[in-house]
């Protein structure tokens, strides 16, 4: 499991740094502009605590990893990252229409491969959380 959780780490430490790119790529500049300016900010800081908190999950199962698999308080952190992601999972469903993606080829790809990459996370903190019982 150590393994696992480790891998997680570093794809949640790259999806972090993703979002800095999300500006440019969604061109808020110009769409978020049509926004309140309170609806600018919103978006701007929630993206900001979203690439924050994944950011540090990241860290979390880079440095901690013994920790979260043979101590009581690490099993309860997985058990709630494990929330996070599962919750995350439905979002991936229910979240986003799916005129976004249905009928193009790159959104669909990126559709799918983040379905396997929440079901992943899901699964590596809900099994060092459950391996316990």
């Amino acid at each position: 499991m150590e393994v696992q959780l480790k891998i997680v780490g570093i794809v949640q430490i790259l999806l972090a740094i993703i979002h800095l790119f999300f500006p440019r790529k969604f061109d808020w500049k110009n769409e978020l502009h049509k926004l309140s300016l309170l609806n600018q900010q919103m978006m701007q800081v929630h993206t900001f605590f979203i690439a924050l908190t994944v950011f540090l999950m990241g860290i979390l199962n880079l440095s901690s990893t013994e920790l979260l698999i043979n101590t009581e308080l690490g099993k309860r952190i997985c058990l709630g990252m494990g929330i996070f992601w599962l919750f995350r999972l439905g979002i991936q469903f229910f979240g986003y229409s799916s005129l976004l993606w249905r009928g193009k080829r790159v959104e669909t790809s990126i559709h799918i491969l983040f379905i396997f990459t929440w079901i992943y996370f899901t699964y590596v903190n809900f099994n060092v959380f459950f391996k316990a019982l």
